[in-house]
């Protein structure tokens, strides 16, 4: 059997460091060469990234996309679009994929012919408190939604592989979410009422280092809630549902037992942080994203009156 074709695709965006790191742990990977290419989108950086890419064109075939800003989804879809591979990969420029991540991959996309393979992300920046909060949140709602690992429901886009005809087929991510925030969920969800198969593969390791203060992380986890009723509107939309503002009427809330067992779950985790303090900072995500999610659906209810 033919060692299948990846097509890796990093959207890229003011972190020219970080994008270097993660191009260098790709020249690491033991996989054919000649079996894989690296499509690396630049998102309107305000610093040339040329000199970083050029640095490893001689070691892994590589290309370098500009658009200007906007945003990951549309990054993604746009390397998607000329991508020679077989099947897409899709991680993000603070990730560095360990040097099996490919072979895992190719190994599980024959295992589930057609199926989106998603693997795990490590905090790589483990003495920073915040980061290891927001992994802690993302292990825990793995967790939650993947039970099943051959049944997986929720998959983040910066530790993917899906066949490419697939993706093409159900128009890549939806491109209208205002931020980097929820893009993945929705095409998650698009994908599995599509009919196809997701598989949690966690062997399938990037570690990812995203550099969190107090103040970022509640931008992103406020973030998140905005995201999340952009969600919630778009899939509405897409099942005939009746619009914001009754969107929030429709939607589903997880049960108390959910976030009971998410602030406890510090204490049953191994880390070099306090759980308490954990703890805390899980609280102030939902929180945050509570406080985004009904910011962003009085002004959607206002745009509507706006709008007659």
């Amino acid at each position: 059997m033919e060692t299948p074709f990846f097509s890796i695709i990093i959207p890229t965006y003011n972190r020219p460091e970080r994008l270097g790191e993660c191009l260098q742990a790709l020249a690491q990977l033991n996989y054919p060469r000649d079996r894989f290419e690296v499509i690396v989108v630049d998102d309107g950086s305000q610093v040339p990234l040329d000199s970083v890419v050029a640095t490893f064109q001689s070691e892994i075939e590589l290309v370098l996309l500009r658009q200007a800003n906007a945003g990951p989804a549309t990054a993604r879809n746009w390397g998607a679009q000329g991508a020679k591979g077989e099947f897409l990969a899709f991680t993000d420029d603070d990730c560095k994929p360990a040097p099996n991540w490919l072979r895992v991959l190719a190994a599980r996309c024959g295992e589930a012919p057609g199926g989106m393979i998603g693997g795990h992300t490590v905090n790589a920046l483990p003495d920073n408190l915040y980061a290891t909060a927001s992994q802690i949140l993302i292990d825990y709602i793995y967790r939650y939604y993947n039970a099943n690992p051959a049944r997986a429901y929720f998959l983040t886009s910066n530790n993917i592989a899906v066949p490419a005809e697939r993706f093409r087929a159900i128009g890549g991510f939806d491109t209208s979410f205002p931020l980097a925030a929820a893009e993945d969920r929705e095409f998650c969800d698009r994908w599995l009422r599509c009919g196809y198969p997701m598989i949690y593969a966690p062997e399938a390791k990037v570690d990812h280092a995203h550099h969190l203060t107090l103040s970022t992380f509640w931008r992103q986890h406020f973030g998140y809630g905005r995201g999340a009723f952009s969600f919630h509107k778009v899939r509405s939309r897409s099942l005939r549902l009746e619009p914001s503002p009754s969107v929030i009427q429709q939607i589903k809330v997880e049960p108390l037992s959910f976030y009971f067992n998410l602030l406890t779950y510090p204490f049953v985790q191994t880390s070099s942080q306090s759980p308490l303090l954990l703890t805390v900072l899980l609280f102030l995500s939902q929180l945050a994203n509570t406080v985004g999610f009904f910011l962003e659906a009085n002004q959607a209810a206002s745009a509507k009156v706006s709008n007659g």
